[in-house]
């Protein structure tokens, strides 16, 4: 190996040393400074000297030891985007492969060709909001994930196992959540309402309703039905869309 080339890669291996010893120290002086707080990674930016980090699910911005933390959005004036909304939609994508299906109330509306998954309180006002602009879309298979919070709506776990306990679990849901009416039974027979909860907590969801869509992006609140219409076609287009070749065109 020449001189030069071993410079340089020499060079690269300390720059890397150093952002991991850095990195290290971040973790160490955040953890003795806010003990019981879990941080879920620590990445060197590439601007402005700023690492970033995920801590108790919040993206924050400290320098090399840590000793001053940047909180809020950092945004590329240049590209006039938000790099930290960029940053906390990829942190927060689901794959739809990995939900399991048998805990959720299936709909199938038209040729269900579109998907939605949603996380969902049989209580939440937003919630029965996003219900009626769903009830205008057609050719989707909605999955609503039972996440009741009893904190903000008491009795709405109950409302969630007697729903999954009906005969005709989707009526009985569209019932609940457009009518006010909740099925006649008890709600003790076995259902997935406490293992919807504990999924909706290791994805972080903290709010309802909670949109997923088939691309496992996610969105938090209530959509209208045509933005819902945009992003539901957006998103089946990217998904069908035939793959790029690289090869190049022969001649004719």
């Amino acid at each position: 190996m020449k001189l030069i080339q071993w410079m340089l890669v020499t060079a690269g291996l300390l720059a890397a040393l150093q952002t991991h010893a850095d990195e290290a120290a971040i973790r160490k002086n955040m953890a003795a400074r806010f003990p019981g707080s879990q941080i879920t990674s620590v990445t060197k930016t590439p601007y402005a000297g700023l690492y970033e980090m995920v801590i108790d699910d919040q993206i924050v911005y400290a320098d090399d030891n840590a000793d001053y933390l940047f909180m809020g959005s950092v945004l590329d004036t240049r590209q006039r985007k938000n790099l930290t909304e960029e940053r906390r939609a990829q942190i927060n994508q689901v794959n739809p492969a990995s939900l399991p299906l048998d805990q959720a109330i299936k709909f199938v509306k038209g040729d269900g060709s579109r998907t939605l998954y949603v996380f969902t309180d049989p209580k939440c006002p937003y919630c029965k909001q996003l219900e009626q602009e769903l009830s205008k879309i057609t050719n989707v298979t909605i999955y609503d994930f039972p996440f009741p919070i009893e904190s903000l709506h008491p009795g709405t776990t109950r409302l969630a196992k007697q729903i999954w306990c009906a005969k005709d679990r989707n009526q009985a849901w569209r019932d609940a959540l457009l009518s006010g009416k909740a099925p006649a039974n008890d709600g003790s027979c076995k259902n997935p309402v406490a293992d919807d909860v504990a999924l909706g907590h290791r994805l972080h969801v903290t709010g309802t309703p909670t949109v997923v869509f088939a691309n496992g992006e996610r969105v938090a609140g209530v959509m209208p039905a045509d933005k819902l219409e945009d992003m539901l076609n957006q998103v089946a287009a990217a998904l069908h869309a035939p793959a790029s070749s690289s090869a190049p065109a022969k001649k004719q």
